[in-house]
């Protein structure tokens, strides 16, 4: 019996690179991997060729391209890059293009790697953190959450897969402990004392992967993944226990952290403060139980740092 393709959107990024090495890694699982990217002559590219993708072209911002990657496949992985970008509205064409293209290779599974629209619970009118772009109050949050209902119009059977907080920020965005003049390191995080749901980047894929194998379970549904929902305090520490010096907790104002004045810092500002204000939603939609019953090697954030601790640039 041949094995059911799945085809999967940015292979070479963070999300759908874990997925590829997933489907690989099971030889017995009865699927095999598509890996889609711009450029099949790069090196990430190659490098999945080497493990047994197919690796093809394709485009998100190039409908008929991705039609074409689609074609023939059961299930397809559809991830977006805002930070490519910062534009909500290329967000959204992305999430149309792809739910189109979907629906036209006759995809029996789609898997939409979203966000909540935070505008739910925080509408444009309330003054608790600044409206951006006109919008939206968290707008790498919301455009993808708003994007949910491209994939529900086109018909296409789509399972939504909310994401959280990569561990892997620690190394490649400036996100780890900082040395102060003391000498000291310091964790800031703008989350009080409040729980910040985390995963590593590759077990994202590997949830992923679960639910392709649950076959048609979890159409329909919108589930959450997380690998643990430690505090910024109890991160704090289990950064100290791993680097083998202490690490003390700053819990930066929200309005502190938006000011950083990096691209994308008062969306990010507002990103945390709406998992604090909302951290018992927030949490309780991304079970680590569920995430383990879909990826049984899950790991939380002690194990995450055993393995990556000497890639995090201590600044």
């Amino acid at each position: 019996m041949s094995k059911k393709i799945i085809a999967v959107v940015g292979a070479t990024g963070a999300q759908g690179g874990g997925l590829v090495r997933a489907i690989l890694n099971d030889p017995s699982g009865g699927f095999t991997a598509r890996a889609i990217t711009r450029d099949v002559n790069s090196e990430k590219a190659r490098a999945l060729a080497k493990l047994g993708a197919e690796v093809v072209a394709g485009d998100v911002d190039d409908e008929a391209s991705l039609q074409r990657a689609f074609t023939g496949a059961h299930g397809a992985y559809c991830v977006t890059f805002f930070w490519a970008h910062f534009s909500p509205a290329k967000e959204q064409a992305e999430a149309a293009a792809m739910a189109r293209a979907a629906k036209a290779a006759g995809v029996k599974h789609v898997i939409w790697s979203t966000l909540e629209d935070t505008r739910k619970r925080v509408p444009i009118s309330d003054p608790r953190m600044p409206t951006l772009q006109e919008k939206f109050k968290v707008p790498h949050f919301d455009a993808k959450g708003e994007a949910d209902a491209l994939f529900t119009a086109a018909g296409v059977p789509t399972t939504f897969l909310l994401t959280s907080f990569y561990w892997d920020n620690l190394i490649y965005f400036g996100m780890g402990p900082r040395k102060g003049a003391d000498g000291k390191l310091t964790f800031a995080l703008p989350m009080g004392d409040k729980k910040l749901p985390g995963i590593a980047a590759e077990d994202i894929g590997r949830c992923a992967y679960g639910v392709f194998k649950r076959g048609s379970e979890l159409i329909g549904r919108t589930v959450g993944i997380a690998g643990e929902h430690p505090t910024g305090a109890q991160m704090a520490a289990a950064l100290g226990r791993a680097l083998g010096q202490p690490v003390s907790y700053y819990p930066m104002p929200f309005d502190a952290y938006r000011k950083l004045g990096f691209p994308g810092a008062d969306d990010l500002g507002n990103m945390f403060q709406y998992k604090h204000d909302f951290e018992k939603e927030f949490c309780g939609a991304r079970s680590v139980d569920f995430s383990r019953s879909l990826n049984p090697q899950l790991q939380n954030f002690d194990a995450w740092l055993a393995a990556n601790v000497k890639r995090i640039p201590i600044q």
